[in-house]
């Protein structure tokens, strides 16, 4: 790449969706009940694949002025790809494509585009300083399919030759976008228009790379022999051609075509059990232009493209099936021994960890999501559990004042129930939060989940919302004891894999046996570990700075991606956790804390026997809250982590 100094690596212009894939696999779409929201569309799909691969990328487009418009500029921002020439169009909805997996070969999809956002770029929407500042422009061909779209591609191509960038097409030929076919078929992948073939060989000269699959070649060249299409390709264009073999892997031409497949050179690819072959075109122009525009060479271009594809095509999804630098890197460093990339742990232990959507650096979290106490404090008072829901509504409130005044900003959480707090849990979706909530039953030993099967509740929840699972453990309970708690906390880990989730593990030696070392944190922890569980979260009671020590060495060999530890509260009195705060604080590893009755127990009980209002009881857990917090910052500012 050139040295001169730009903000961009390359900028994407083409075609952004969403995605709704149907989680039935083997199901005729017909017959498909349920379905996965991702972005979509083959450029959005490229300048996601791009940023997570490292590359400085822009996503230039129209999106519609509605919920999906906002959710693909959210999850591109996600990932630090540029949305600044992503438009909002007041006039148009966002495109959307519904697909299935019926086998490894059907894949139904329905095109949703009639005069979406993305089709509705023209001219004008090109800025010139803007592609300027880019080192490459990635264009797809559906948008030279449309005289607007295609004027726009067109005078952005002419910007970027004109100020030296590097040009890049990949041929992205669906019939159905070329209205060649019925409505409802866009899984056809070819059908021969001397109409397509024309206008691709019009603009062919624009570009340096262009890239395509065998029956894409047969569009841009005009006939269905390969070789034959790539010589009428090369006619129109000097430009590299990367021809996709499927899963023999890829040719490059830079010069001449052969006039057989035995004089080139095959750049092949690996053999993974094929899912679902929907945005692996994607993904591989993702990974080919990493090694490309950081002029790595076109062995290791297409070694990052080939495994790209391959990954994605084990996976359900197009861009969050993508994988990220670390993943493909490592995915790379071992290619031969991982034949089931979906199956492989370590990789998709990798894939989970480094496409989370937000960052806790710390959390200081108010845990209010007990079901049994509040019940005990609402017998106790004489009244019905009926007025525990409004009781959570005015904690959360309290905690939002807290958050406000605190000027916590990202640093804030709560732990909420659907018991009695599935109100609470509503209100605050969608505003930033940290939120987890319980699947336990309260004081289950062995563990046992409060309702029912782990898979059928996290199919109701908010991705954002993180598992919460507290098993009362101990290193010398009996064969019997551990092996029930064992394979519940296995099936609600793999859960929360499925699923997407994050977990929270919360470990509390039992009361049962009074043997409370230390140490048994540690072993219980390597227990966990061993068994393959790596939660999100581990939440743990106040312990020694050498028991942190040791906590924070394990954590680090067996999941560096850990995101960290919380403490909890137990109920203890302030200043025995301001004690804990003080020599957590210095270990690296716990992030914050998540406590509960020290903040709200008292106010609680008050309010239940009517001795609070709704105001004190706010201001009461208000300032039992801030002053928790004020006790964590001085800790960690006293050990230089402020």
């Amino acid at each position: 790449m050139s040295t001169q100094q730009k903000r961009l690596d390359v900028i994407c212009i083409g075609r952004i969706a969403v995605d709704f894939y149907g989680q039935q696999i083997g199901a005729r779409l017909e017959e498909t009940t349920t379905f996965a929201k991702y972005l979509g569309g083959s450029s959005g799909n490229v300048a996601y694949g791009t940023a997570i691969q490292g590359l400085k990328s822009a996503m230039l487009a129209r999106v519609g002025d509605e919920h999906n418009g906002r959710f693909l500029r959210e999850e591109l921002q996600r990932v630090g790809c540029n949305t600044d020439s992503l438009i909002t169009d007041k006039r148009r909805l966002t495109g959307m494509v519904i697909l299935g997996i019926k086998d490894q070969e059907t894949f139904p999809l329905i095109f949703y585009r009639d005069n979406c956002a993305d089709m509705g770029l023209v001219p004008e929407d090109i800025d010139e300083a803007f592609i300027a500042s880019s080192h490459a422009v990635a264009v797809t061909g559906t948008h030279l399919s449309h005289p607007d779209t295609r004027a726009a591609v067109l005078k952005a191509l002419e910007i970027a030759r004109g100020n030296g960038l590097r040009t890049a097409l990949d041929i992205d030929y669906r019939p159905v976008l070329w209205g060649l076919t019925s409505l409802g078929d866009g899984e056809t992948r070819y059908i021969e228009s001397q109409q397509v073939t024309q206008q691709l060989q019009e603009v062919a000269h624009y570009f340096d790379l262009i890239v395509g699959t065998e029956e894409e070649f047969h569009i841009a060249g005009g006939s269905t022999d390969t070789l034959t299409a790539l010589k009428n390709v090369r006619q129109a264009s000097q430009a590299t051609l990367v021809c996709k073999r499927g899963p023999l892997g890829c040719v490059v031409f830079e010069q001449a075509i052969p006039d057989s497949w035995e004089e080139t050179r095959l750049h092949s690819g690996v053999r993974v059990e094929v899912l679902n072959v929907l945005g692996a075109g994607d993904a591989f122009m993702s990974g080919l232009l990493r090694g490309w525009l950081n002029d790595e060479g076109w062995e290791q271009a297409c070694r990052y493209a080939n495994a790209c594809g391959a990954l994605v095509v084990s996976r359900h999804g197009c861009a969050p099936a993508m994988p990220t630098k670390q993943e493909l890197d490592d995915f790379l460093s071992r290619e031969h021994e991982v034949k089931r990339p979906d199956r492989d742990r370590r990789l998709n232990h990798l894939h989970r960890v480094t496409t989370r959507k937000r960052q806790w650096p710390e959390l200081c979290v108010f845990a209010f999501d007990h079901r049994k106490q509040l019940a005990d404090m609402a017998r106790e008072a004489g009244v019905d559990e009926s007025g525990i829901p409004q009781l959570k509504l005015l904690l959360l409130k309290a905690a939002e004042e807290a958050a406000d005044e605190a000027g916590l900003e990202n640093k804030s959480g709560i732990l909420a129930d659907t018991t009695y707090g599935q109100r609470a849990l509503n209100a605050i979706t969608g505003k930033g939060w940290w939120i987890g909530r319980p699947i336990e039953q309260p004081g289950s030993r062995p563990l046992r989940l409060e309702h029912g099967n782990i898979g059928s509740q996290l199919i109701d929840w908010p991705q954002e919302h993180v598992v919460k699972c507290l098993v009362f453990y101990h290193p010398h309970d009996s064969a019997e004891m551990r092996q029930a708690q064992d394979e519940q906390v296995l099936d609600v880990w793999r859960s929360c894999n499925k699923s997407g989730h994050e977990l929270l593990l919360e470990v509390i030696l039992p009361e049962s046996n009074p043997d409370h070392q230390e140490s048994y944190y540690l072993d219980i922890l390597s227990h966990f570990y061993r068994l393959g569980i790596q939660p999100d979260w581990w939440k743990l009671p106040p312990l020694s700075a050498a028991s942190w020590e040791a906590i924070g060495g394990l954590i680090e060999q067996q999941d560096p991606y850990c995101r960290g530890i919380l403490l909890l509260g137990l109920d203890a009195p302030e200043e025995k956790l301001k004690s804990g705060f003080v020599a957590a604080a210095q270990a690296l590893w716990v992030k914050g804390f998540a406590v509960g009755r020290t903040i709200f127990g008292q106010p609680s009980r008050q309010w239940l026997q009517g001795e609070l209002d709704d105001r004190a009881l706010i201001e009461q857990v208000k300032g039992n809250y801030l002053r928790l917090i004020a006790y964590w910052r001085d800790a960690r500012k006293a050990s230089g982590r402020g």
